[in-house]
């Protein structure tokens, strides 16, 4: 007849039974895995052009300076809206900020503020001679970059090739250690891009002189390199 004792000891070695026996088999599972890496990159022309335009001016009243940067951004705004058009530029106003002097007394002696107006887009020459006309404010940054259409497809290209060479690994990976094949496990993949200019041709950004009022601002785009890692592990088989 069995005691309580007797149902307590059976009951604890068949926990620990099933227990070495999941232990078992996880050092099974978890054999013969490698950890595996691959990238792919491709190279595709910058199609997004933003040119930031803007202005300082200072003076005694805080209310003066507002107005004033106020006029030059409306007449700015005048101009680029009257040319705007949807993904090819687009306006946006940017950083206004309006902030007080100090002289070596630490007593307010005068204001100080910026506006700034951006124009974005993939028409280029739109763009900038939109950017020419402009004459209230100055040229402040110009910069490129990849639209998200652009972005995708070099990313699509760049992660097909990285994944076959990601397999391309995998099946030369377990046939160097004697298997014929492997079972994927886990994987993660990440994409970034890169922006470059080609050598011995800088991108342009000079500010106007008196002459160069209401022409197009000279601009050259360069390349991005998008890149995609794929990073995983495999069960050797």
């Amino acid at each position: 007849m069995l005691t309580i004792k007797s149902i307590a000891a059976c009951a604890l070695m068949t926990c620990v039974t099933g227990l070495f026996a999941q232990q078992s088999s996880a050092r099974d599972v978890l054999q013969n895995i490698a950890q595996l890496s691959s990238n792919a990159s491709v190279e595709v022309q910058q199609d997004l052009l933003s040119i930031a335009m803007s202005t300082t001016l200072s003076g005694a009243d805080a209310n003066s300076v507002q107005t004033q940067l106020k006029q030059a951004l409306d007449a700015a705004l005048a101009v680029a809206k009257s040319q705007a058009a949807p993904n090819q530029m687009d306006v946006r106003t940017g950083n206004f900020s309006l902030y007080p002097r100090y002289d070596k007394n630490s007593k307010i002696n005068g204001w100080q503020g910026t506006t700034e107006l951006v124009l974005e887009g993939r028409d280029f020459t739109r763009i900038t001679g939109t950017a020419g006309k402009i004459q209230t404010l100055s040229l402040a940054n110009v910069s490129f970059a990849l639209s998200r259409e652009q972005r995708s497809k070099a990313e699509g290209e760049a992660q097909a090739m990285a994944i076959e060479r990601f397999k391309a690994k995998a099946i030369e990976v377990a046939k160097g250690f004697g298997f014929t094949g492997y079972t994927l496990r886990e994987v993660s993949i990440n994409a970034n891009d890169q922006g470059f200019q080609p050598r011995g041709r800088p991108m342009m950004a000079m500010a106007r002189s008196a002459d160069a009022e209401n022409s197009a601002i000279p601009v050259e785009a360069g390349k991005s390199a998008v890149q995609v890692n794929v990073n995983g592990s495999v069960q050797m088989k």
